[in-house]
């Protein structure tokens, strides 16, 4: 069993609020301090790095940080079962297409709340006690999913999602737990996770419903929960942040409340952070909508059957697993973060005009490749890039923030897929993609963002 908690014998420091004292600091960050204050940062530094390169520490780490892409495997399986089932679970029950939209919009606006919300926690009461909130939320919300025999029962079930986000909270140990050189690497490394649940969970989520019924992968899914949940009780640590950044994490948020908007705000206005943020969500929020509506355009333009649909989801989650497990690893060491982050926006121009010109599926599955490997370099150094421009006190807030993207498309996407698709075709999606991130790629370019050149290894 491992340790439950870390060491932490750094030595003692003042945190000054606002400094980023794991990575290099934007230069307008820094004018106007002292020289004492930027050697104090300095030497925080030093003691951090040297923490952590002892031995036995370096080993305590990596033990944690396997348990945690072990348990993440497993919360997305869970997740994408009840991805597959729902669906069908919806219908049986009378539910309409509009009513199924209403459900998914109901989800996402509740993820939407949380995932800063959720971030917050962590910060204030440490990641131990945010992953176990997050997997007793799913184990409630796959209960309510296996009684649901009414529709408000099925619209019941969704209200325990606002704190189930097993994903931010396993980047939040990995962003606390490695380096900045080591930090884009290792949140690749949650690709490989990612695409075990899409793959094993959708595949299993069939055949389970298929052989015992509708509701069986949801009974399935409240054992596995309860059981990540025991294992985040006794084998993952309170704090994963070092002692001093604790001490100045709780000096701060016991103050104010872990519903502090103020706080959630404070972070996005820090230099460079509104910038990035920004990139990150408008970059892939075309190639969002289209995925969104992808499972009507796949039957409607492509002509699939659901089975082959899901055939093509599966290629999907393997050239993700690749790209985020392989790629982006190697990428990080040889270039810079604002050259990724062009790179990536290139693609997704690129992917936009492809997706403008494509006729059938065979084209599809050659954009994919592109379009796969332009939203993981996006989300990873764009992760990567905001943890750390924040204070190491406010990882956790800031990784809530970015986990509150994807919901926001899947809120807003229904209706404005919906209304690009019947008006404009699917080429709408590829040629708003191309001006957005031809748009992106000039701010970038002309503006410097980052403003740091440093590579994220």
């Amino acid at each position: 069993m491992f340790s439950t908690n870390l060491p932490q014998n750094h030595q003692p420091v003042t945190f000054q609020p606002g400094q980023c004292v794991i990575s290099h600091t934007p230069a307008n960050m820094n004018e106007g301090a002292s020289s004492g204050g930027e050697k104090q940062e300095l030497k925080f530094k030093r003691a951090i790095l040297q923490d952590q390169n002892k031995p036995e520490n370096m080993i305590q780490r990596q033990q944690v940080i396997r348990l945690t892409y072990l348990i993440t495997a497993m919360d997305l399986t869970c997740l994408f079962m009840q991805i597959g089932i729902i669906p069908y679970l919806a219908k049986s029950l009378g539910l309409d297409s509009v009513g199924f939209g209403y459900l998914q919009t109901t989800f996402g606006v509740l993820q939407l709340l949380g995932g800063p919300i959720f971030g917050r926690f962590a910060d204030k009461c440490g990641i131990r006690a945010a992953l176990t909130l997050s997997y007793l939320s799913g184990s409630a919300f796959f209960l309510l999913v296996s009684i649901s025999t009414s529709i408000p029962l099925l619209f019941l079930s969704r209200i325990p999602s606002v704190f189930m986000h097993g994903l931010p909270g396993a980047q939040m140990v990995i962003t606390d737990l490695t380096t900045p050189a080591e930090r884009a690497d290792a949140l690749g490394k949650l690709g490989l996770c990612f695409g075990i649940g899409v793959i094993i969970g959708s595949s299993l989520g069939g055949t389970l419903s298929t052989k015992f019924g509708v509701y069986f992968p949801s009974y399935l899914a409240v054992v596995a929960s309860l059981i990540s949940a025991m294992i985040v009780m006794t084998c993952i640590p309170a704090h994963t942040k070092p002692k001093s950044e604790g001490q100045a994490t709780q000096q701060r948020t016991s103050q104010s409340s872990v519903f502090s908007l103020k706080e959630i705000l404070r972070l996005l206005k820090l230099p460079g952070v509104k910038e990035v943020f920004l990139i990150k969500v408008l970059s892939g929020l075309p190639t969002g909508l289209f995925l969104i509506m992808f499972s009507i355009i796949s039957m409607n333009f492509f002509g699939l059957e659901a089975a082959q649909t899901g055939y093509l989801m599966s290629y999907f989650g393997v050239l993700q697993m690749v790209v985020q497990g392989l790629v982006i690893g190697r990428l990080t060491s040889r270039f810079t973060e604002r050259t990724l982050i062009m790179l990536s926006v290139l693609a997704f121009s690129g992917v936009g005009l492809a997706m403008a010109l494509m006729t059938n599926v065979f084209h599809y599955c050659i954009i994919a490749l592109p379009m796969v490997f332009a939203l993981c370099t996006m989300g990873i150094i764009t992760d990567s890039i905001l943890t750390k421009s924040v204070p190491p006190s406010d990882t956790g807030a800031m990784l809530g923030i970015c986990a509150s993207v994807p919901p926001l498309t899947r809120t807003v996407g229904p209706t404005l897929g919906g209304i690009l698709y019947k008006m404009f075709g699917v080429s709408a999606f590829g040629y708003l993609q191309l001006v957005v991130n031809i748009s992106l790629f000039l701010y970038i370019f002309k503006n410097r963002v980052p403003q740091n050149e440093e590579k994220a290894q």
